[in-house]
């Protein structure tokens, strides 16, 4: 029989252990795939970012958003003319279409002129295009040598650049004419301004009541819970077309239209808290229970910096989601009151305004292209839904 092993002796010498005396590197207790380092090292709003670049329509729709709201900065130089410049030989006058070949040969962009008649039967003017009128177009102009060439930037500096212009001599009308001769291309470019600052500032005074008095309901609850939650009863009773048509019709004719301009925002935004407000209380009354909340006032913080600094951040992705998909709505505002007349009017120029030009049936029929600026309108607002939609699924952390 093997004998038994034998136990040291407690005089012997101590057993030597393992244990590593480096200092403890977390990084390096794991290792980690480049492609799983990405995903568990990264910020909450890195993720976010990785998740939305998966939405593939939401990414081209935030692209074209970016792109549309930098051209408001420059509106008059993509213009070829003044959009409030009149040509009064070409009232009415149909798209001219752009073309690159003459003849078989290679010109460049050009369009062609056109043969102006009275038709003394429909008592209309008559458009035939003219083949032997070749006008091509130039680009990144900076002399004014044309009619409409000369703007005021930002109504602030004349100046003449503009990124393509009409022949020396020509016109250029690539979406049409109104009835007073008025590029319609221009003044669609020009309107964008209006209509889509329009939306941002709605926003800003929107969220800042819907953030506001959603914190305070949500966080102190009882007596002021009530009230915001009658204030927004009171305020979502009311149909929100016929209301914002009261109220539009309330401001007095003679206000300049920069004054017209605020009131139409200020309406905006004051009708469109409540739903906001009432998403803001209900992931309060959920967080402020949360143990997070409770150690912030057990040391001291104050009800504004446990709001502000610990609460509302918690889930300011779901307010980014929200705003891609309020600007719309308040476009859509703007457009429907200044299509009416009761919302924007001349000399401001916006999509809305635009479209007032084209509600007879006559107008739609004799000159459709009065429509245009409505395709604008439905791109803007298509790309702030698919944006809206990948910036949800993108704050969703169970997806």
């Amino acid at each position: 029989m093997s004998e038994s092993p034998r136990l040291p002796n407690r005089g012997d010498e101590p057993l030597s252990h393992y244990v590593d005396q480096a200092p403890f590197d977390p990084q390096a207790a794991v290792t980690l795939t480049p492609e799983q380092e990405r995903y568990y090292l990264s910020s909450q709003w890195r993720l976010m970012w990785l998740k939305f670049k998966r939405h593939r329509l939401a990414v081209v729709s935030g692209v074209f958003l970016l792109l549309v709201y930098a051209s408001v900065l420059i509106s008059e130089v993509l213009a070829p003319v003044d959009y409030n410049h009149r040509n009064t030989e070409y009232l009415k006058a149909p798209p001219q279409a752009i073309h690159l070949f003459h003849e078989g040969e290679f010109v460049g962009p050009f369009v062609y002129g056109y043969d102006v008649s009275l038709d003394m039967e429909m008592m209309a003017w008559r458009y035939d295009v003219d083949k032997s009128d070749v006008m091509p177009l130039r680009f990144f102009c900076t002399e004014a040598d044309y009619p409409g060439a000369t703007y005021q930037f930002w109504g602030l500096v004349e100046a003449s650049f503009h990124i393509v212009c009409p022949a020396e001599g020509g016109y250029f009308f690539p979406l049409g004419a109104d009835r007073l001769g008025r590029d319609m291309l221009s003044r669609i470019i020009q309107g964008a301004r209006i209509s889509l600052t329009i939306g941002l500032i709605g926003v800003v005074i929107s969220f800042a009541l819907g953030v506001v008095l959603g914190g305070l309901a949500g966080y102190y609850g009882g007596y002021v819970d009530s009230a915001v939650q009658r204030a927004i009863e009171i305020v979502r009773s009311f149909p929100s077309l016929p209301l914002w048509m009261a109220l539009s019709a309330a401001m007095p004719v003679d206000w300049s239209p920069i004054i017209v301009f605020m009131g139409i925002s200020v309406i905006l935004g004051l009708l469109d808290w409540p739903g906001l407000a009432r998403a803001v209380r209900s992931k309060l009354l959920a967080l402020r229970e949360e143990d997070f909340v409770v150690a912030a006032e057990l040391m001291g913080a104050k009800p504004k910096r446990i709001i502000g600094r610990h609460l509302l951040p918690s889930f300011s992705s779901h307010l980014i989601a929200s705003a891609t998909l309020t600007i719309p709505a308040m476009i859509l505002g703007e457009t429907a009151l200044s299509f009416l007349g009761l919302g924007l009017r001349p000399p401001i120029t916006s999509w809305g305004v635009l479209l007032n030009e084209a509600q007879n049936f006559n107008a739609i029929v004799n000159t459709p292209w009065l429509l245009f600026p409505a395709v604008p309108v439905i791109l803007v607002v298509l790309a702030f839904q698919f944006l809206g939609d990948g910036l949800r699924d993108a704050a969703d952390p169970y997806k």
